[in-house]
């Protein structure tokens, strides 16, 4: 694969690599397409940290540098929203106001809670935890379906506290096939997310049972991403992501250019 379409930059509240040296390490992997995805989490409430940008900041940095390595690479300009219920306006209001490459949508908050911190899975059990994130995520495609792909379907496994020991698609179907059916009603694509390896999963965010259950149910547009903080993990563990994906019968992926789909082989 020549695409990373989840890569984190400075203007990323838990990021502090310039663009500039994200590009540079996808030039020096080969790669030929990347997408910088910035995320924008209006109202984040839980933790110190502050996930809004300058969009306007934003596009001058990112057109300036789209000039400059446009012999090299295909840079691309998206962002990841952070969804929520009653942001759809905002979120409106922002897609329309800039011309995005790509859109992620990503649930990080859970009825104002993001699963990242411990606290949210205390006194309770941990599927509990899951089954409200699971509905959350349908919530939010309820509220707001205007982006491309939806990011990193089932990321609270990765702070669970067993992780994926005792998680599996077939105990949460009925949620996850409302959700993946939505995408498919929607047109939003299924992003494979290979974080999941870097947190010790030994498979992507969404795990292969979701995959293989979204082409079942007739879905066909899958999107990679790295999800990079930091450049060592650009493009992180993609060949394992692929093999898996090609197994679920998929051949192959999407990338988008001014929120148009464009199918590259797998």
């Amino acid at each position: 694969m020549q695409a990373d379409y989840h890569v984190h930059t400075s203007f990323s509240g838990d990021c502090n690599i310039a663009p500039r040296i994200m590009i540079e390490r996808a030039l020096s992997l080969g790669l030929t397409h990347l997408c910088l995805t910035d995320h924008m989490d209006y109202d984040y409430t839980d933790g110190d940290l502050c996930f809004e940008f300058d969009p306007k900041v934003y596009f001058e940095q990112l057109l300036s540098l789209k000039e400059e390595f446009a012999d090299r690479i295909d840079l691309r300009i998206g962002i990841e929203l952070g969804l929520q219920p009653y942001l759809t306006k905002k979120h409106h209001n922002l897609i329309f106001s800039y011309p995005f490459d790509f859109v992620i949508g990503s649930v990080h908050l859970v009825n104002g809670k993001d699963p990242y911190y411990p606290v949210f899975f205390e006194g309770r059990k941990e599927s509990t935890a899951y089954e409200e994130y699971f509905e959350c995520c349908i919530q939010n495609l309820e509220s707001y379906s205007n982006f491309d792909t939806f990011g990193h379907l089932d990321y609270i496994v990765r702070y669970g506290p067993n992780k994926n020991k005792y998680y599996s698609f077939e105990r949460y179907q009925k949620y996850i096939d409302g959700i993946l059916r939505r995408l498919i009603r929607y047109n939003i694509g299924l992003e494979v997310n290979t974080g999941g390896y870097k947190y010790g999963l030994d498979t992507t965010n969404p795990c292969r049972e979701i995959i293989l259950r979204y082409r079942e149910l007739g879905g066909t547009i899958i999107t990679f991403g790295s999800d990079a903080h930091d450049p060592k993990y650009l493009t992180y563990e993609f060949e394992k992501a692929a093999e898996l994906v090609r197994s679920c019968g998929f051949h192959s992926y999407y990338i988008f250019k001014g929120r148009k789909p464009v199918e590259l082989p797998l």
